[in-house]
């Protein structure tokens, strides 16, 4: 009896940890909403309150002033390619880090972890000495690059980790059945490793939809800038329009919510699998 009261009481607190973590996740969007249904007096008065009426104001006033959906289309695209390229560069590298065992992986391995600890800011200057030189900067291209680049290691570890729970008895048998390396790679490996790549593309295009400075620092043109930067046009030095500018967080971060939600059972089967082993 008492040891199913103590299940009880554990289970009681973890479910009442769980609601309030997932209570201060879910605060600060459903604030973010609803402001942008209010108005800017609403807001600074009684920022808690629901609004009084709804109101699309924000939302038409964030369309008018900025060129939000240009920016959209630029984003899309920038983050859609650097994580397609992303997942294909590091795909089977990171199948042959998890495979091969030898000192030079070892030691690529701990290069690519200490990568991790190299603040951004630090590589700002000279990543964008290089984009000007080879004159992709300004372009979607010069953004793609530096995207793809950046988001290596994380990836490396992500895929390295499921590739390392994969039995290589898999493959063993493929291989005796005459198929080649990269057959068994593309027809068997990668299929068993969908949730890993899933893991792996909702990282880098958050990262990449969210990233701002790399995109303020190598572009200078509506043509190429991406949604993170339309709000620097409801904001100035003496003045702010939260109503749009509320509206506009709310419209830049709806891609990364039902892009999580669309892929949340890959993700989370991704990192369960790939936490066993790495």
């Amino acid at each position: 009896m008492r040891d199913s009261t103590k299940q009880i009481i554990w289970k009681s607190l973890t479910y009442l940890f769980l609601a309030l973590i997932t209570f201060i996740s879910i605060l600060p969007i459903f604030w973010v909403v609803i402001s942008s249904f209010k108005t800017t007096q609403e807001i600074t008065s009684t920022p808690l309150s629901l609004p009084t009426s709804l109101s699309f104001d924000g939302y038409i006033t964030a369309i008018k002033v900025s060129p939000i959906f240009q920016y959209y289309g630029n984003s899309i695209v920038v983050s859609i390619a650097s994580t397609v390229f992303n997942l294909i560069f590091m795909g089977m590298a990171a199948y042959v880090f998890a495979r091969v065992k030898s000192k030079v992986i070892n030691l690529l391995l701990a290069v690519m972890s200490i990568t991790l600890f190299i603040p951004i800011t630090s590589m700002m200057q000279s990543i964008y000495s290089v984009v000007e030189f080879i004159g992709l900067y300004d372009t979607k291209t010069g953004l793609v690059l530096v995207y793809t680049a950046i988001g290596i290691p994380i990836t490396l570890f992500v895929l390295r980790s499921f590739f390392l729970t994969i039995p290589n008895e898999i493959e063993e048998s493929a291989y005796i059945d005459g198929a080649s390396f990269l057959r068994t790679f593309y027809s068997i490996v990668v299929p068993i490793a969908r949730p890993g790549f899933a893991t792996a593309a909702i990282i880098q295009f958050i990262n990449c939809w969210n990233e701002f400075l790399f995109a303020l620092t190598l572009t200078s043109s509506n043509e190429n800038r991406t949604v993170p930067l339309v709000l620097n046009y409801f904001t100035s030095m003496f003045s702010y329009d939260y109503t749009a500018l509320f509206a506009a967080l709310t419209m830049i971060t709806i891609p990364s919510i039902l892009m999580f939600v669309l892929l949340q059972e890959q993700v989370v089967s991704g990192l369960s699998s790939g936490s066993v082993k790495g």
